[in-house]
């Protein structure tokens, strides 16, 4: 008989501790664009921006064979143990969903210190013409004490300025919509292989699909409104305060997006293990 599967191991504390990074980095990568239109840079910017995506993109990586670890326990108990070890496995999945949305959180209260990490990234690779160059400068003990010393928080005033007025609401709802299912991609394919492991190779390998529609919707659909906002501040036809409401607007839906994913766990991962079957001819 298999041996039990415990809630708390060390690949749930990896990556429950990787997700929360990920994510956190993400929301901070939405300062590139208010650092853009404060600047007049907002090529360098979004360069940046992409930067800081990649490099979150690659952490997410890491945790996947994680999930993997993970979900092969689950699926290698038998008999009376395996559906204690599929609910233990379901808790372990929305753990670390739930690990990405405080990231996200943080990543939202951290936006003024991300705000000034990318102001002065611009000023230092408009001086190096590198971005290894610029990057290297972080380690530097003085660039450390300067950005510890330049931590700030989340104002009231800054809060009060913040309105709906001119940010698109549609973009905003989409923006819940594509984080959401980004949030749980790879997590329900995870759920699906141990619900059905006759298919579990084909739920697992569709993660990249699922996510992959996502991005593609992020990139058709938020992604180029808010680049015509934040020209349009950077030109001067519209208020700076509506670019720093965007960012917001935009990390508040975003930890909006990752809460609901919760709720469609199940029955994404549902559907991922009826649309494996199917395929394989199960």
């Amino acid at each position: 008989m298999s041996a039990p599967v415990h809630f708390l191991s060390w690949q749930l504390l990896a990556a429950v501790l990787l997700n929360c990074f990920v994510q956190c980095v993400l929301i901070g990568a939405y300062a590139a664009r208010l650092a853009g239109a404060l600047s007049g840079r907002v090529a360098t910017a979004i360069s940046l921006f992409n930067l800081f995506v990649t490099v979150s993109r690659m952490a997410s990586l890491f945790y996947t064979p994680i999930l993997g670890s993970l979900s092969d326990h689950a699926a290698l108990a038998q008999g009376v143990l395996r559906i204690s070890a599929v609910a233990t496995f379901e808790w372990q999945l929305r753990s670390i969903v739930f690990a990405g949305t405080l990231g996200a959180a943080i990543g939202t209260a951290l936006l003024p210190t991300f705000l000034m990490l990318f102001l002065r990234g611009i000023g230092a690779f408009e001086r190096t013409r590198s971005v290894p160059k610029a990057l290297l400068r972080l380690f530097l003990p003085r660039t450390g004490v300067a950005i510890a010393r330049s931590i700030k928080r989340p104002s009231i005033g800054s809060l009060r300025r913040l309105s709906l007025h001119n940010v698109p609401k549609d973009l905003l709802f989409f923006n819940i919509v594509v984080t959401g299912v980004y949030a749980i991609g790879v997590i329900a394919a995870a759920y699906a292989s141990v619900l059905d492991p006759s298919a579990a190779r084909t739920a697992l390998l569709s993660s990249g699909l699922i996510n992959g529609i996502a991005m593609i919707s992020y990139t058709l659909v938020v992604d180029p409104g808010s680049a015509i906002i934040t020209d349009e501040a950077a030109r001067g036809e519209r208020p700076m305060d509506d670019v720093r409401s965007l960012v917001a607007y935009l990390s508040l839906t975003t930890i909006a997006g990752m809460l609901l994913s919760q709720f469609a766990l199940i029955p994404a991962a549902t559907v991922i293990a009826t649309g494996a079957r199917l395929i394989t001819g199960h």
